[in-house]
């Protein structure tokens, strides 16, 4: 017997089976409701957010005014 949960985005009961390929959600559609959550940061890892460094090393030609490969 297939191992039963609930979909992440709409709750409905679904098994863990071939026929839900979009496990662990219950359809495509609550797949990317979920995609766009993440994508738009609705969810999100907790944490502190990591401090820009500049890399003395880098070189970024187009500060210049040139587009890259224009000489």
């Amino acid at each position: 017997m297939a191992a039963r949960l609930n979909c992440p985005t709409c709750k409905r009961q679904i098994a863990w089976s071939e026929q839900y390929p979009y496990r662990p959600f219950c359809s495509e559609r609550c797949r990317l409701i979920d995609l766009g959550a993440w994508l738009s940061e609705r969810h999100a890892i907790p944490g502190e957010d990591p401090e820009f460094k500049e890399d003395p090393e880098f070189k970024d030609e187009t500060a210049h005014g040139e587009a890259p490969g224009e000489t």
